[in-house]
This record gives structure tokens, sequence and C-alpha cells, in this order.
């Protein structure tokens, strides 16, 4: 491709940690528009502007077709997957169909070489029903019955300096997974946790497991497992996250990374250590990772974990683990083969489904304020900051550039703000969102990018000056991924243009958004 004038990166697992990082980092920013990978990006890569995914090669396994094509996270995501299909592929592409109940029409074209597969999102209905069946094929005798809801963390039981770390995250009430799925793994039972990716199923193993662990046992005492470098890296900071009055010592172990680094860390002791199978098994196997005081194994994105990439290898690091382990398997999806291995480790586990009609907004205030203009939505964001009574606010664009230049219209008129994007390096981020934190700055000016990744407890007011590309992004711009019941308002600036896409985002969520009204204030 690169010998016909196109520009592309390409990415793999062979790849060092840091290489694969600056190839990401330049496909964000749009320096290359083509990447080509193989399934070790389908999961924990959110590129918000990918349209459209190629299956040059079909997935060898049905499930991996639903992460490529959307990020486990299809559901509702609008876009176009093109599948490359030879005369050989014919019975995968009849599994994929089969394994998400989707037989649809494809129309053949003489004068091309393409087959074009109509209607291909993932349908949100389809999900349900398909984890519903799944599990009540299952016979009941085989799991434990737990009906328990925490409808808030306070009633879980937890250690002070975990609720300390939980609310200091920016969390507030917890998501569905979260009121049926922490107190259960808690009670030392193993459990099999299934929710839609961006529901809070990272908080609420990290959330367990800070809760067992022995502070004073400075041992291993837990293996998180995670398909890629990427997904690992970030359980990692969201248990130390989550732990930081606890004094957690985590430790991510990936490949791509030194291995002598690795063995230094663990000499000189974690509680709890996440990584990639292959990094994880050949620690334990060195004995750099002592397995004696292990007592929890987590499987994160379980449907890969226990598919026939990893499988062997889940096999031999669970065989060289404690006989009595507490096991705790999450993902968006289980196949039944997935579902058929965890019986070889499970002792009747609770199992947890949450569909995606249990996603909530509550406690958001969201209005809308119709602009004529593009060009006048800055007079009317600088009418709102001189009107109401902000402590804090996140101002979310949709592009890098437009940061930049609502930043400095902004601070032109003597507006105290920030500004933080994709291409600012770890430092530059640390020292920005430090000074938000503390209240230096009142206004944080940022894109999707980092819609996940803002935890400031005073923020009162969202604006979407742009709305989002996707309508599952506004979930993440308005609460903090956070959904999670955080109180507040959210105000979105919507022109002539954005009419369908509000439009889809109150579709999508069940919700009315309405006008702003005249005593906003009082709301804020």
């Amino acid at each position: 491709m690169s010998s016909r004038h196109h520009t592309v990166s390409a990415i793999h697992g062979d790849m060092d940690q840091n290489v694969r990082d600056i190839i990401l980092s330049e496909f964000r920013s749009g320096s290359s528009s083509v990447l080509i990978t193989t399934d070790i990006l389908a999961r924990g890569i959110d590129v918000q502007l990918v349209s459209p995914v190629i299956n040059y090669d079909l997935p060898t396994q049905p499930e991996n077709y639903l992460h490529r094509i959307g990020r486990s996270g299809t559901f509702g995501r609008k876009g176009v997957a093109i599948n490359f299909v030879t005369l050989d592929d014919g019975k995968i592409l009849a599994d994929i169909q089969r394994f998400y109940n989707k037989v649809d029409r494809f129309k053949n074209h003489d004068d091309r070489v393409m087959t074009t597969y109509e209607d291909s999102r993932f349908d949100a209905g389809q999900f349900d029903s398909k984890m519903s069946e799944q599990l009540a094929s299952e016979a009941e005798d085989a799991f434990t019955s737990y009906d328990e809801v925490s409808e808030t963390f306070d009633v879980m039981g937890l250690r002070e300096n975990l609720l300390r770390g939980i609310y200091a995250y920016g969390f507030e009430k917890p998501s569905a997974i979260q009121q049926r799925g922490i107190v259960p793994f808690i009670k030392g039972l193993d459990v099999i946790e299934q929710a839609q990716s961006g529901t809070g199923k990272t908080a609420t193993f990290c959330s367990g497991i800070l809760q067992l662990l022995d502070y004073k046992l400075v041992q291993c005492q837990v293996i998180v497992l995670a398909p890629t470098r990427e997904l690992a890296q970030q359980i990692e900071k969201v248990m130390r996250a989550l732990g930081d009055y606890l004094g957690v010592k985590v430790h991510a172990c990936v490949g791509g990374n030194r291995v002598h680094e690795d063995q230094r860390i663990l000499a000189a002791g974690v509680h709890a250590v996440v990584g990639t199978p292959g990094r994880v098994f050949d620690l334990l196997k060195r004995q750099s990772l002592r397995s004696d005081y292990i007592k929890m194994l987590v499987l994160d994105e379980a449907d890969e974990m226990l598919s026939r990439g990893f499988k062997d290898q889940i096999k031999e690091i669970y065989q060289l683990l404690p006989a009595k382990i507490q096991v705790g398997v999450f993902s968006a999806t289980l196949s039944p083969e997935a579902l058929d291995m965890t019986k070889r480790f499970m002792k009747k586990p609770v199992r947890i489904l949450v569909k995606r009609d249990e996603l909530t907004l509550e406690g958001i205030k969201q209005f809308y304020v119709n602009i004529e203009k593009e060009d006048w939505k800055l007079e009317t964001l600088c009418d709102l900051y001189e009107t109401l009574a902000i402590t804090q606010s996140v101002i979310f664009v949709n592009t890098r550039r437009k940061v930049d230049w609502l930043t400095e219209k902004m601070s032109s008129r003597h507006h105290t703000v920030s500004a933080i994007h994709g291409d600012l390096d770890q430092n530059a981020r640390d020292i920005i969102m430090r000074e938000f934190r503390s209240g230096s700055s009142r206004v944080l000016i940022t894109t999707d990018l980092l819609a996940r990744g803002i935890d400031v407890q005073q923020v009162s007011l969202v604006i979407n000056y742009d709305l989002p590309t996707q309508p599952e992004n506004y979930l993440h711009r308005i609460g903090r991924s956070g959904r999670f019941g955080r109180k507040g308002v959210a105000i979105n600036f919507v022109t002539f243009d954005d009419g369908k896409m509000l439009a889809d985002i109150q579709r999508f969520y069940n919700i009315v958004v309405e006008e702003l009204p005249e005593n906003v204030a009082d709301l804020i």
C-alpha cells in the first residue's frame, strides 16, 4: 500500500510497547489514515473517527468479529464494516452470521471484486438476548444464586480508605454491574460477570480485589490477566487510583518491556500483578513471580482469554497457582466454548448479566441550546459563563485544533482556562490536570480522547460545544464515564447540522434532552 502512495501505519504483537504507543498516537492524531493490524487491537483501542473497518481476512473466531468492527462497543455505533470473502471463507462467514443471529442479504456485483455486507451493525437487543439465552442454556445447578443489589457504595461493607479512593476517582453511585458484582466478589465467591463495555466492569473487580488484599503482606496475592498490553496498563492505572489511600502496590507485567525490570519490581514486593498471559506465565515459570500467596485470579475480556489463542496459556497459569483460589471472569460476551472452559476452574460461580438498557444517566440534568450558526457558539458560551456561578466545568470539542482555538478565544476574554488533548505528553497532561483539580483553573477544554479520564469531584457543568460524533461517547463525556450517577448539568450546543446526532443520542439512551430553561442558574 505504501508503494501505491497510501499513508499507512502497521502494528502487531512483536513490536515493543514504546513503538506501539508512538504508532497509535500518530494514528489517533490523523498523521496516518490507515492502520493495518491483527486481532491484538480488536479490543481496548478506541479511535473515534475510524470508518470503515475492513476485514481483509475474516477473523478465525466469530466472537472476534464483534470486537473488530467496533471495539466491543459496536452497540449502536454507526459505521461500515466490509468483509473480503473468498470461497474458503464461506464457513466462517456462516458461523459469524449464526453466532450473532443475523442472516442478512449479500449483494454481489459482477463489476467489483467486493462483497458488501448490508446493515452490519451489531444490535443491542441481539446482544442481550444472546447472553440471556447462553446463560439460560446452562444447568441451574452449575451456578450459585445471588440476587442482592447494593444501591450505594456505602452499604457494601468496603474499607473506609477504599471508599475514599472510589469517591476520589469520580464515582458517586455504583453502576448496575457494580451494584450487583462487587459484593459477591468480596464474599469470596467465584463470579462470571457480563456487561457491555463501558459499564464499569474494571472498577468492579478492582474494588473487589482492593477490599480483599492483606496490605501488611507485601506479596503478590492476585493476578489479573488481560489480552493486550494496553488493556493491562489501563487496569493497573485504575487499580492504583482506586487504591490510592490503601497504599496498594500493583505492577503491570506485559510483553514489550524488559523482563529484568519486572523481576526487580516483583522482588521489591507487590500486592497485585496485572499482565498479559505470556509474560505472566514466563515470570511464574522463572519463579520471579511467586504463587505462594496468590488467592485470586481475574480474567478481563474473558471471551478472548478463553478462546483458542490464550486457552492453553490460561490452563498453564492456573496449574501453577494454589489449589484453593477465587476466580473472577469479566467480559462483554462469552462464547459457549469460553463458558465451557470456565467449568474447569470455577466452583458454582455467581453469574451476573447487565443489559444495555440498564445504563443510566440518572442525576444529570441535560439541556440543549439551539444555535443558528457555528460562529455564534463562542458568544453563547461566554454569555453562559457571565451569567452562571460555575465551580468548575469541562468543555468538549471534536478536534485538537479547536481546543487550541477555543482556549485562545476564552483566555483573551479573561477566562482562566486549561486545555488538554492527545498531542500533549503525559507529564504536561498530569500538570494540567493537577492544576484543574486544585481549582487553579475553572474551565478545562478537551476532546473525546480524555472523556473517560477526567475525574474531578467539583465539576458541576459539562458543555458539549460540539456534540460527540458517536452516541456512546455522550455518556462518557457528561459524567466521567460516569453515567455512574454523578449529579450535574450537561448543556449541548446544537446547530441545524447537529439535529440528527441529538436525535440519535436521545434514542440510544432512551432520554429526552430539553431546551435550556431561563432558570438554569438555579440548577447548577
